[in-house]
This record gives C-alpha cells, structure tokens and sequence, in this order.
C-alpha cells in the first residue's frame, strides 16, 4: 500500500514491532535508535540521527514524552517541519500535562500532536494486536488513523489531545491492581499447597479470567521476569495517575495502595525486571491472623 511517509523514533520492544508492521504494510519508512545496532536491522531506513528523518508522520515509541525531548529538542522539530513533517504521535504513556506542553512546542512549529498510547504489551506490539487510545483533532485523526490501524486491531478516538493518555491511565490503573491480585493469588495458594499451573487453568475458566492473568501467571509461577512491561513504567504510570487524581479530586484508594507496593519493587532493585515482580514484593509478606470478630445476634 501507499500512503504518507512515516518515522519511528525508539526501537525497543514495542518500537521495533510497529515499526515492522509499518513496514510490512508498504508505508515509506524511516527509523532512529539511540543503540544504533536496533536501527541498523531495518537497513536502508535507518537514520543516523533524528533530524534527519524526512516523514509526514514521525512516531515516539520512547518511554515518555521527556525522552522525546531530549533527542527531538526545537531545532530538531523545525526541521523536521522544513522537510515536510505535520504530526507528532505519542505512543507512550505519559501525564496529561506533558501532552498540553509538548502540543504547545510542536505548534509553534506548525506541526501537531497526537497522544495515542499503546496497550497491549510487547506481544501485543509483536502480533499487531494492540489496543490504541486516541487523544486528537478530528482533522488530526483522520490522517493518522490508518498509520495506527496498520499495527493495532483495537483504535479509539477518545476526543481531543490528552483524551488518549487520560485513557492509558484509567487502563494502568486496572492492570496494576489486577496484577498485585493474580500475584497475590498465586502466593496464597503456594502457601496452601495447591498447583499454580492447575489453579492458573481453572482460574481462566471463570470469572477470575482475564488478559492480565493469561500474560503474567507464567511468568510469577516461574519467577522468571523478563521484559513486557516494566516495574519502572508502572511506577511512572501509577505517579500520573495519581496526580490527575489529585487535579480532579479522585480517590483512587487502591490505585495509591497498589503504587506503594510498585514502588517497593523498585527500591528492591527490580526496577528494569516485568512488573510481575511486584510477586517477590508480595510472597515475602507475613501478617498476623485477622482476629475473629463473630458476635452473637
């Protein structure tokens, strides 16, 4: 297929997919990477460096919208208008804020922003499987969409710029809790002797299934925490979250608890590891017995 000359900035585990399946759907296509080697598998559609890129389009697969600062600070940005760039797409997770600050920068370029982070995890990104949540102009969306739809089933215009990251939040803050859950699940079980394999089994049989326990059970039941998403992102995730809370005046009582437990993984040096570790967290955990409080009606 043809259509508008597209830029992939961050070729990591979610990156480097989209950035294949642009390919493989015929979009002309660039890429740059901090680590040159990622960038150098896509052959002659690596750049050397950001400014070079020459793309209608440019997409930020980095971590948050401040490393996207540091490699595409307002030289860059301008060139890339020069040369014919109008749109900026955000697939990270980041703070609504950080969405009305960078739009402001990229504007005074002429060029727009859109936030549409990504959810669905590296196989996700692998199987083209994603869910993408859209904050953007009506005009903004229309040229972009068929850009995001060439590697996520699932995309959703949720309204204007930042709409798509106040999404991603209320997604984190169902992934977090639901993962402290399956671990804390798993834990409870091991203490009482049953199989994890055969209650992971009967689990998704019922109500308790779920796309979070059919990514994660394995990877606690092995304790083995190689990358999908990291305990460092849902630390990130969590903190923005709870300041939109705070800016709109929402509890969010258990998301704060759940980041206390996030925020344990870290200052156990698991940072870089799955947030499924929040299991080591959670299995060294002992409390006292509840005590019964039964009273005779």
């Amino acid at each position: 297929m043809s259509g508008p000359a597209v830029g992939v900035i961050g070729l990591g585990p979610m990156g480097a997919p989209v950035a294949g399946h642009l390919a493989r759907a015929g979009f002309p296509l660039q890429v740059w990477n901090r680590t040159r080697a990622r960038a150098d598998a896509f052959g002659d559609r690596a750049v050397a460096h950001p400014e070079e890129l020459r793309a209608e389009i440019v997409l930020s697969a980095l971590p948050d919208i401040d490393h996207f600062d540091a490699v595409a600070p307002d030289p860059v940005v301008r060139r890339w208008a020069e040369h014919g760039t109008t749109h900026v797409v955000v697939l990270s997770t980041t703070s609504r804020e950080k969405v009305r600050v960078l739009a402001e920068r990229l504007g005074r370029s002429g060029v727009t922003l859109v936030d549409a982070p990504m959810s669905g995890g590296d196989a996700g990104a692998r199987a083209g499987t994603l869910s993408l949540m859209v904050g953007a102009s009506p005009e903004a969306y229309g040229l972009v969409e068929t850009v995001l739809r060439s590697f996520a089933t699932t995309v959703e215009h949720m309204g204007p710029p930042g709409a798509g990251t106040v999404a991603k939040l209320c997604n984190q803050v169902i992934v977090a809790a639901t993962l402290v859950s399956v671990a804390e699940a798993l834990d409870l079980a091991r203490r009482a002797g049953l199989q994890g394999e055969q209650l992971v089994r009967v689990l998704q049989g019922g109500l308790a299934a779920g796309a979070v326990l059919d990514a994660k059970a394995t990877k606690i039941l092995h304790r083995e925490y190689s990358l999908g998403g990291s305990a460092a992102n849902q630390v990130k995730d969590l903190r923005y979250a709870a300041e939109l809370a705070d800016e709109l005046g929402a509890g969010l009582p258990q998301t704060r608890r759940t980041g206390v437990l996030f925020e344990e993984v870290l200052d156990a040096g698991l940072g870089g590891a799955d947030h499924a570790a929040v299991y080591e967290v959670i299995s060294r955990a002992t409390c006292a017995p509840v005590p019964r409080t039964d009273r005779e009606g």
